[in-house]
């Protein structure tokens, strides 16, 4: 499998979703909609396919391994970055999409 990129999505005190081995997180952006935190999505580069884990963050802590190949697949970082966009942007609505300062913003 050639390198594809995949966006993951966490939702603090809901789930969070790890990619683990196989992946690596290229970048990581926090998602504000009208001054609340509703996400957090990392663009992740896949070298195979993987089972990513998911884990509620309140009890029962239920942890699910959801394989890669359910997720929409993208050929570059860019594309993956111009479709992150699009998902959270929605007319003149109040919402900010942050790029962390502690993530790289390169290409594999």
């Amino acid at each position: 499998m050639a390198s594809t990129y995949v966006i993951l999505t966490s939702k603090p005190g809901v789930f969070r979703t790890e990619a683990g081995d196989g992946a690596d997180i290229i970048e990581t952006y926090d998602y504000v909609f009208y001054g609340r935190a509703l996400a957090v999505f990392s663009i992740a580069c896949l070298h195979r396919d993987i089972k990513l884990v998911v884990t509620e963050e309140t009890p029962p802590y239920v942890v699910n391994h959801v394989p890669s190949k359910f997720l929409e697949k993208f050929a570059s970082v860019d594309a993956a970055r111009k479709e992150l966009a699009h998902l959270t942007r929605f007319g003149s609505m109040e919402s900010t999409l942050t790029l962390r300062s502690n993530t790289v913003a390169t290409e594999h």
